[in-house]
């Protein structure tokens, strides 16, 4: 007796709360039931609803929505880890963002979010040599979203960047996994130095609004840079730093600071 072939179904519940949640908006707010639709209801995959969106943000009279959403297919088509680290990316945001409250606003609203989306499309066609299309990708980032983002730079999954204006991330930067940062922060070069110049963030460091992180430096896994500081040295792991230039003011305070997302400095710091 020949063997039957079942097809077992994808479960992918980050998007079946996605549609739900688009399905609620529309009820409370018929007026957006087109984008709606047409942003999320109409799409089979998250994959192909996050493309549809970078698609439509980022095209100009220069580049086609078309060209982009199909440049992005490719890209989710052959590397699944761009979707997953889209899905935790929108996760962190829901979990660390008191504003956030489903899913659906990053995908939607959030610049952070889509601007980190888009540079992860435009990280991937670096690696595969298409440096001019990653360079397009990343000048239409920083002009529709006010953040910059060199293609080249490496970025882990589970990150929540709030409010996101004014973000500069250089080319030789690393940044880890479930990292955290505020407005107006800086992972920058000292000068007009050559090859590895930027900083190295590890997982779980929470970065406040208007710091500057600046030079080829280390940043402790689980570490705090209090808001405005401006850091020139490594950081040990689960230190916080704080002031101009920053200095060590004390332990990081939690185990998870860019989950906790705790910025004040307490009576035994600073």
């Amino acid at each position: 007796m020949a063997k039957l072939k079942t097809k077992i179904a994808k479960v992918d519940p980050v998007w079946d709360r996605i549609r739900v949640e688009a399905r609620d908006a529309i009820g409370g707010e018929p007026l957006i039931g087109a984008m709606l639709h047409q942003g999320i209801l109409h799409h089979a995959s998250f994959e192909r609803a996050l493309a549809y969106r970078i698609s439509m943000k980022l095209a100009s009279d220069e580049m086609s929505e078309q060209i982009l959403r199909e440049i992005a297919d490719e890209a989710f088509s052959e590397h699944p880890d761009l979707a997953e680290a889209a899905r935790a990316d929108l996760v962190a945001v829901l979990d660390r963002d008191p504003a956030c409250h489903r899913l659906i606003q990053p995908l939607l609203f959030f610049k952070g979010y889509q601007a980190v989306q888009a540079y992860r499309l435009a990280h991937w066609l670096w690696q595969e040599g298409r440096r001019d299309f990653a360079y397009f990708i990343q000048m239409r980032v920083s002009e529709v979203f006010g953040i910059d983002i060199h293609p080249a730079a490496r970025i882990g999954k589970g990150i929540m960047i709030d409010h996101a204006h004014s973000i500069v991330i250089g080319e030789t930067a690393v940044v880890g996994d479930n990292v955290s940062m505020l407005h107006s922060v800086t992972l920058g070069g000292t000068g007009k130095e050559d090859e590895d110049r930027h900083p190295k963030i590890g997982n779980g460091v929470l970065i406040g609004a208007g710091a500057k992180v600046l030079g080829n430096i280390k940043i402790g896994d689980n570490s705090r840079i209090a808001a405005g500081s401006v850091v020139l040295h490594d950081v040990p792991c689960c230190k916080t730093v704080a002031g101009v230039p920053a200095r060590i003011v004390g332990d990081a305070g939690c185990d998870q600071p860019s989950v906790v997302m705790d910025q004040i400095l307490h009576d035994d710091e600073g």
